[in-house]
């Protein structure tokens, strides 16, 4: 994949959403002084640091009292104060357009999160609640334009899925030669990459794989049944969302338990609550193999295969029945048709899990835990991604609910941190422009007030966002989530 692909992708996304920054001139520089940056590297915090923007790119870096400041430049005293750079969300959902531009985009920034990797980007027919490619032109066309602010985002294909797809908006692809002329047609609409799902058949998968990399496409999503994790990885799969395939590759039982998941009906594989699924995942982690899971990790390590855990969700699946899911405070800033969404999931869950599903359910979750820490340790690049917007995962918020499970996953608070900086950079190719914080690079930029490496929930104390060189201090951030909370009630 030649990284100057994805360098065309970066574009900053807009909402409709007004935003009271504070008034700066487009040429006009802006300073944060005397700040600790975190510049993401894995070097520790640079003390009494001054960063000075013009435009949108940080143009110089350097001690305070160094480094010459232009003299019609607003100056923030940053004293106390850490600067990252801005986070992103890798496995991200938008809603529908209004929902998205007006909601979600808002709720990103402020939360920092200044980049977004859209799963379900496109859809050609039975929309629902999912965008399309127009949304995402009319996004980027309106940022183009200065109109507004929201993250930069990078678009996926249509979901690819087998002949009985598990969403509605999927594309429905029953053989190798739908799947070739599939790639081809995504390639030319002009999607950012393709998104592989759980029920493609086994040729299908394959020839997606082969003709992406003809087209220099990226593909990326789940496992299929039909597909071994191994295989996936050595196939080019360029990342694996939310651990599919890999208990089931891990475990000492995996071609006997792979024959009877692809026995059952795409009817029972559809939905997530079924017995045969539940009894599965309870056997997985019964016959989990360390010795098979290190040879897989190293596997995945050798070719590159990055891995999105998507740890929020996860947990979610795990602790469904925890009493605290909706009593959430952070529920006041949706609107009605994702609450219900969520509220009706949950019900069924609840209704079809008894007392020793919901423990092995936890169990499931515990182990993906040490999971995503031994491929951490084997060398697989982690990414930070919640699967906003499934269950109980809030646009925005959420990204700092995944950051902690990685701490809790056995990863450092600063490589916690890269997961949402630095490796999403080296994912898209477009570390010379983002990830870090070094003169030259884009100004997308989180302001703290406590420094997150010795608690990563100090992320969270944000004191301002920079996106794309636009300043966003605290007032407006607050601004803009009482903008939404009042949406939401009219909805």
């Amino acid at each position: 994949m030649k990284q100057s692909f994805w360098t065309t992708l970066l574009v900053v996304f807009a909402t409709t959403f007004s935003v009271h920054a504070r008034p700066r001139a487009a040429s006009q520089a802006m300073a944060f002084t005397h700040v600790a940056v975190i510049d993401a590297t894995g070097s520790p915090p640079q003390p009494n640091m001054t960063v000075v923007i013009t435009g949108n790119r940080i143009t110089a870096l350097g001690k305070t009292g160094r480094v010459k400041i232009p003299q019609d430049a607003q100056v923030i005293d940053a004293a106390g104060k850490f600067l990252i750079p801005g986070l992103w969300d890798m496995h991200w959902h938008s809603w529908d357009e209004k929902t998205t531009r007006e909601i979600f985009f808002p709720l990103a920034i402020a939360n920092g999160v200044t980049g977004v990797r859209d799963m379900a980007a496109d859809c050609l027919q039975d929309c629902g609640e999912f965008p399309n490619l127009d949304d995402v032109k009319q996004w980027r066309n309106d940022m183009a334009q200065g109109k507004f602010f929201g993250p930069r985002l990078i678009a996926s294909s249509p979901i690819l899925d087998g002949p009985k797809p598990v969403n509605e908006g999927s594309i429905s692809v029953t053989n190798a030669t739908e799947a070739r002329q599939t790639v081809i047609d995504l390639k030319r609409r002009g999607v950012d990459f393709i998104k592989v799902y759980s029920l493609l058949p086994r040729d299908a998968y394959f020839a997606i794989a082969d003709e992406a990399g003809k087209q220099n496409m990226v593909f990326a999503g789940h496992v299929p049944d039909a597909v071994t994790a191994a295989e996936a990885s050595d196939a080019g799969q360029k990342s694996i969302e939310h651990l599919t395939g890999i208990l089931l590759a891990c475990s000492t039982r995996e071609a006997e338990l792979s024959k009877e998941l692809l026995a059952a009906s795409p009817e029972q594989l559809q939905e997530v609550d079924d017995a045969i699924l539940r009894n599965q995942r309870k056997r997985l982690v019964e016959t989990y193999s360390e010795e098979k899971a290190q040879e897989l990790f190293a596997r995945f390590a050798r070719n590159g295969t990055w891995q999105c855990p998507t740890l929020t969700i996860e947990r979610y699946w795990g602790y469904f029945a925890d009493a605290n899911l909706t009593a959430d405070p952070r529920l006041k800033y949706l609107p009605l048709g994702v609450k219900e969404f969520w509220e009706s999931s949950l019900a069924s869950r609840l209704k079809n899990n008894n007392e020793d599903d919901r423990a092995n359910a936890k169990r499931v979750y515990q182990k993906e835990l040490k999971i995503v820490g031994a491929m951490h340790r084997a060398g697989v690049g982690i990414l930070a991604g919640t699967d906003v917007t499934n269950e109980f995962c809030f646009p925005g918020f959420s990204l700092h609910d995944e950051l902690a499970l990685l701490v809790q996953a056995g990863l450092t608070p600063m490589q916690a941190l890269q997961a949402a900086t630095l490796n999403p950079a080296k994912y898209l190719g477009t570390l010379d422009s983002l990830g870090t914080i070094a003169t030259g690079k884009l100004a997308d930029l989180v302001l703290l007030e406590a420094n997150p490496l010795t608690d990563i929930g100090n992320t969270q104390s944000i004191a301002a966002v920079v996106v794309n060189g636009k300043f966003f201090p605290k007032t407006a951030l607050q601004e803009m989530l009482a903008n939404v909370e009042k949406a939401t009630r009219n909805r």
